[in-house]
């Protein structure tokens, strides 16, 4: 490997103001806090670990069954389960430190108030952090229940409430269910957004044919893994485009050459979720693939490979 590639120098990219050493990182609920994995590979070699997403109190989440195999995929209704943000603070965050992972902070509420709240108890800490992924994708329920990324007016209050509150580089979690990523993008930038993270799960549901029964208790989930890669990569590509933000890609990405095209295709740093349920290893291989193709093309840096797809078309 080139000297520009050794120890990842050619493979860091910023956010924000934080520096990033490679643009793999894991995505939040599919990792826990890594040490489950660590012990498969060196987590602290990711370019960061998302937490799950906390909430200010403890949430039990759905009631089973909670996940349900698919062709080239998996629906899950876990319901945002978490130990509420206390734990993260008290016991998770050191143990995460200690195995040397960079760390975004997923974070989640069901109204600005919440979000803020939570902000005000990671303000003592925010020098561990890298970034906070704020989480729009959940129920804002002061507002019917509705996702906050379904009403992109709501997400201005949140991201210009906490980014006076906590000095990190804030990350926007998108869904993909609602025709609003563009506006929503736009919006968030316009309040102190660092990036964008898309696209979170797809809505869906399965039946069991005897019984006529759903397979999930909540009957409708989200549907994650391959299947979902090309209208991630759509989503991607089109709201890179546009150059509003950074864009960090995820959805079904299950090997190198699938980061590869999210990279080309404009994201700036990719998130590997299902995948990591399949082949734990599949991150740090996925970080190797990444290097190896850019000295076989000849790129030197991250930059020159981001967007390629965009600059060519």
């Amino acid at each position: 490997m080139n000297e520009v590639l050794k120890n990842n120098k050619g493979l860091s990219l910023t956010i924000g103001k934080s520096l990033f050493k490679n643009p793999v990182f894991v995505n939040s609920g599919t990792f826990a806090g890594g040490v489950e994995y660590n012990a498969f590979f060196d987590i602290s070699k990711l370019g960061a670990v998302t937490t799950k997403s906390f909430s200010l109190e403890k949430k039990e989440g759905n009631a089973p069954p909670r996940i349900w195999e698919t062709s080239s995929g998996m629906l899950n209704s876990i319901g945002l389960q978490n130990e509420g943000i206390n734990y993260f603070l008290d016991t998770q965050l050191c143990k995460m430190k200690e195995l040397g992972a960079d760390i975004i902070l997923s974070i989640f509420g069901c109204d600005t108030e919440e979000f803020k709240k939570i902000a005000a108890k990671i303000k003592t800490i925010e020098k561990e952090l890298k970034a906070v992924e704020l989480n729009l994708s959940c129920p804002n329920v002061r507002e019917g229940g509705m996702a906050f990324c379904a009403a992109p007016g709501q997400i201005g209050p949140v991201v210009s409430e906490i980014k006076n509150i906590i000095d990190v580089p804030l990350i926007v979690k998108l869904s993909p269910n609602f025709n609003t990523i563009i506006e929503s993008a736009i919006i968030s930038k316009e309040n102190g957004a660092d990036a964008i993270s898309i696209i979170n799960t797809i809505t869906g549901t399965a039946f069991d044919i005897e019984t006529f029964k759903p397979r999930l208790a909540n009957i409708s989930g989200g549907l994650s893994g391959p299947a979902i890669k090309p209208v991630a990569l759509f989503h991607v590509y089109r709201l890179a485009k546009e150059k509003i933000l950074p864009v960090i890609g995820m959805g079904g990405i299950s090997c190198w050459q699938d980061a590869v095209e999210f990279l080309i295709a404009g994201a700036c740093a990719i998130g590997v979720g299902t995948a990591n349920f399949i082949n734990p290893v599949i991150s740090e291989k996925i970080i190797e693939g990444i290097a190896g193709y850019m000295v076989s093309m000849g790129f030197s840096s991250l930059d020159e490979m981001v967007g390629k797809a965009i600059k060519e078309s």
